[in-house]
């Protein structure tokens, strides 16, 4: 095969007549007939070379050329041969910096109107005014033993706590103040008083021995079957022999 740079001589091996040439029109044909030939019947791969093919014969029609490498922008740091210097301009300012510098509460922004409802510091005048719950651990503790007043007196019946242990969003702990109708034999006295309801409640009698035969129960249902509970029941068989 022979050529030049805008013809292509094609020499046919069964012949000796002179070589074809072909323009560049014919051999830009021919390369797309291949491309179509290779590609099949897939219309995604077939506009694929298309493209392939347009963008090359842009780039023979109008010649693109390269960019070179630019440098867009200057370093801020030169070398004078022994020290390097620092362009200020380019530096973070002072006010700037102090803010990345320090440590700031971030407070989290409302997405929706519900949450902005929940900023309010009471629950307004038909509530009384309640003011937001000041949650502690002792609150915690005389919240959770208030839903389990039914174990402490299991013979009085309550209502079903449907609060499903959620602490309230607006509320307050007060003191009973005793009226001057009342007698003194009805209230509480001084030493029974204690801080918190938890205390009162640890600190009655009653409800130490009722806590600590459920317990005992418990502890019995646990280790029934095992082999405690068989030298027990040995035991006890062994003395019934005896007698």
């Amino acid at each position: 095969m022979a050529g030049s740079d805008s013809a292509v001589a094609v020499e046919s091996p069964q012949t000796h007549h002179e070589p074809e040439i072909l323009t560049d029109a014919q051999i830009q044909a021919l390369l797309e007939e291949a491309e179509q030939r290779l590609t099949g019947a897939n219309p995604s791969q077939q506009a694929l070379a298309a493209a392939s093919s347009s963008s090359s014969r842009a780039q023979g029609k109008y010649g693109i050329p390269s960019l070179g490498h630019v440098q867009v922008s200057k370093p801020y740091v030169h070398d004078d041969g022994v020290v390097a210097r620092i362009d200020k301009p380019k530096l973070v300012p002072e006010k700037e910096k102090k803010l990345s510098e320090t440590i700031r509460s971030v407070e989290p922004i409302p997405l929706d109107g519900k949450s902005k409802k929940t900023t309010k510091p009471s629950a307004g005048p038909e509530w009384f005014n309640l003011p937001k719950t000041n949650v502690t651990p002792e609150l915690k503790r005389d919240l959770q033993l208030l839903r389990m007043r039914n174990v402490l007196d299991p013979h009085r019946h309550y209502r079903k706590d449907s609060s499903k242990g959620k602490i309230p969003e607006y509320s307050q702990v007060g003191t009973v103040i005793e009226g001057p109708t009342e007698f003194f034999s009805s209230r509480i006295v001084k030493k029974d008083r204690k801080k918190s309801f938890l205390d009162e409640v640890a600190a009655d009698q009653k409800n130490k021995e009722r806590f600590k035969n459920k317990y005992n129960e418990i502890q019995d249902k646990k280790r029934s079957g095992k082999k405690e509970h068989y030298k027990k029941v040995m035991k006890k068989r062994g003395k019934q022999a005896r007698f």
